[in-house]
């Protein structure tokens, strides 16, 4: 009886366990439908974000190009303004002359004048506004005061602007002060309601309508709205008072410079090409001229503050002041700087600085002390560096 029993309920079971087979197939199925209609929907949503991503980065180095270039093209207006603007001018201020520096960028020339007195420009006065019996006696004078614009101030563009709306920052940047803010007028940060610098150089030689100058702070293309001789008796004024941070001078000094053991080898293979062209008489007096230069911490606050960053930054090359008014336009530093800085197998940074047409490349240690590695002839060199044949034959009785 058991027996029929149980043959009775075979084919149910048997039946069940199909049809609970099937549910559970078909219950996957349909899982795996709606996961992959799901995944489907998900993917294409990540696609239309990285469209969207894409299209946004494209549009930001769109807009940051055109602001680059908006900036070049006022640079380039105000370097040769048409005669007949200058009546919309408050004051008829022309530039008068123009100068031609070892410099080729703002990164590496001098916060202060005096500073690398290997630092050397020709000042070439427009004829047709300065007769050249306009620097008759001069040479006289061991230094002279030199007025000049910050044409390359990446802010330039806020001056035509209602003071409403220029955002004029009332406080600077300084680098004495580790990135600590000032007001402007309290410091020489050349981005002022009135971008015009004040420096000092000393008086080499004088021909023509050219005056040579040693010690400058200025960088290739500057224009010069005048020069006035240096008075010793009136200029320097004894028991002067400064504010103490302005003191600190071991705040932007290197523990050492060093170079490489294949540096002067570089060099000298460079100074065939740079010789016919470069202030310097010898790749000996050239290598003076770097270690000068970095013997001061001419990087900017933020690559101070963060020396070892492992991440690449590379600038667009383009030049602007980094002379005697503290020159490091640390608002704009995101968009213009052409100081690249590459990270190192050891863990430091590598830097660049552009001098007479040459790349030298170098890094500072956790100790502040200096590596000069390696030079190149670069590649972007200064429309100014291609007429320097006037005072060439200077170069020789200076050295």
């Amino acid at each position: 009886m058991g027996s029929t029993v149980n043959s009775k309920w075979l084919p149910v079971t048997s039946t069940i366990t199909v049809a609970l087979a099937l549910l559970s197939a078909s219950t996957a199925a349909i899982s795996l439908y709606f996961c992959r209609k799901k995944a489907r929907v998900l993917y294409s949503k990540i696609q239309e974000l990285e469209i969207s991503l894409n299209s946004c980065m494209q549009k930001s180095a769109a807009e940051r190009q055109g602001r680059i270039r908006a900036q070049q093209d006022l640079r380039k207006a105000l370097a040769q303004p048409k005669s007949e603007n200058l009546e919309q001018a408050s004051y008829p201020m022309t530039p008068i002359g123009v100068v031609q520096s070892c410099f080729s960028t703002r990164n590496g020339t001098p916060r202060q004048p005096l500073l690398v007195p290997l630092a050397r420009a020709c000042l070439i006065f427009d004829s047709a506004r300065v007769p050249p019996a306009s620097l008759e006696g001069l040479v006289e004078y061991s230094h002279c005061w030199i007025i000049y614009v910050f044409h390359l101030n990446t802010d330039l563009v806020k001056l035509w602007k209602h003071p409403s709306r220029s955002k004029f920052k009332a406080k600077v940047r300084v680098p004495r002060l580790k990135g600590g803010r000032m007001g402007v007028f309290a410091t020489r940060s050349p981005h002022r309601p009135c971008p015009i610098g004040l420096t000092v150089a000393k008086v080499e030689a004088v021909q023509g309508n050219m005056v040579l100058l040693s010690g400058v702070d200025l960088v290739d293309g500057t224009p010069i709205l005048d020069i006035k001789p240096y008075l010793p008796y009136c200029d320097s004024i004894k028991g002067a008072a400064v504010p103490e941070w302005v003191m600190v001078d071991n705040m932007l000094a290197v523990a050492s410079v060093n170079f490489s053991e294949g540096f002067s080898s570089s060099l000298s293979d460079c100074w065939e090409t740079a010789k016919k062209k470069s202030l310097y008489a010898s790749p000996d007096e050239l290598q003076c001229l770097i270690k000068q230069v970095l013997s001061w911490d001419i990087r900017s606050i933020s690559q101070r503050n963060q020396p070892h960053d492992p991440l690449i930054k590379t600038g667009n090359g383009e030049a602007q002041h980094s002379a005697l008014d503290s020159n490091q336009n640390q608002d704009q530093e995101a968009l213009d700087n052409e100081n690249s800085q590459v990270c190192h197998p050891s863990g430091d940074v590598t830097y660049h600085l552009i001098l007479e047409g040459m790349d030298v490349s170098y890094r500072i240690d956790f100790n502040g002390n200096v590596i000069v590695e390696n030079v190149v002839v670069s590649s972007d060199i200064p429309n100014g560096n291609q007429n320097r044949s006037s005072f060439l034959m200077w170069r020789d009785e200076l050295s």
